[in-house]
């Protein structure tokens, strides 16, 4: 499993009843979590000093119930990598940022540096720009990719909070799919690609997205956007029951049988604090050179 054990901003701090509880800069909340099947605490009274809590509706979706005054938005740092993140709880139990997937952050961080040369990257389904901030920071040109007008614009306000206003970003609102058989169209070529794909979504005009119809062959399109000397292929996966050897199976047969090369997979998880627990949170397929 790989792990980020370098955060300070943010911890898991206990797990229990399909709940963590976690702190976010000083601020705890509660969320639920399927992978959490115990009923265990190992604090409890952090359980009962939160500052909210998202209860998941039998109908779908659900609410958040704040116990303490939460600001509207607040940040969050990744030191490492000085990077700083805003926060805000919203729909469907999200706070506008996966905090596992800074260890795929510092992998590709490094391809970057070392590389030696001028690094482009595409990040699909690039979410409030994690990544795109990550890649940036490392000297990366970035075409952030994301259907979301509201996740692009806060993409954009994250990059600012990390003081990466100025780097050679593009930010782009368009159906994924849509946007890359367009850049097949015009010749562009990218030296990286990642993707961050959901199980179920829609594009900006409604085109439905299904992650076991639809990441096959959006990978073999992405063949097409690789440069010539490729650095990198990050595909992140949250879809239970989407087996780790799933995504470097599916980076065998295209990026490997073009490229050569190495394709790994495996999960990502969070450490939990003052414990030996380890909390799955989906898994990552990484090709390199």
């Amino acid at each position: 499993m790989w792990i980020c054990k370098d955060w300070l901003d943010y911890q898991v701090l206990d797990l229990s009843g399909g709940e963590k509880l976690e702190d976010w800069n000083g601020y705890r909340l509660v969320r639920p979590d399927p992978q959490v099947v115990w009923n265990r605490r190992k604090l409890p009274k952090l359980w009962e000093d939160i500052h909210g809590r998202y209860h998941r509706s039998n109908k779908g979706g659900g609410n958040w119930e704040f116990k303490k005054r939460v600001p509207d938005r607040w940040t969050v740092s990744f030191a490492p990598l000085n990077l700083t993140f805003n926060i805000k709880p919203m729909g469907f139990k999200h706070t506008g940022l996966f905090p596992e997937q800074a260890t795929n952050w510092q992998w590709f961080s490094r391809l970057i540096r070392e590389a030696n040369r001028p690094i482009s990257v595409l990040n699909l389904f690039a979410y409030t720009g994690g990544a795109t901030a990550a890649a940036a920071r490392a000297g990366a040109s970035v075409a952030h990719i994301d259907s979301s007008k509201g996740m692009v614009s806060w993409a954009k306000e994250n990059l600012a909070s990390s003081g990466l206003s100025e780097c050679p970003v593009r930010y782009i609102v368009d159906d994924v799919i849509k946007f890359v058989e367009r850049e097949i169209r015009r010749g562009r070529k990218y030296d990286a690609i990642i993707m961050d794909p959901p199980s179920y979504g829609r594009g900006p005009n409604g085109e439905v997205w299904k992650i076991e119809d639809e990441l096959f062959p959006l990978v073999e399109k992405c063949m097409e956007v690789l440069s010539d000397e490729p650095l990198f292929f990050l595909i992140n996966s949250y879809t239970t029951g989407l087996a780790p050897t799933v995504l470097s199976d599916l980076l065998e047969m295209t990026v490997v049988k073009k490229y050569g090369g190495q394709a790994v997979a495996d999960e990502v998880g969070l450490p939990v604090q003052n414990s030996k627990l380890v909390l799955p949170c989906g898994a990552s397929g990484r090709w390199q050179r």
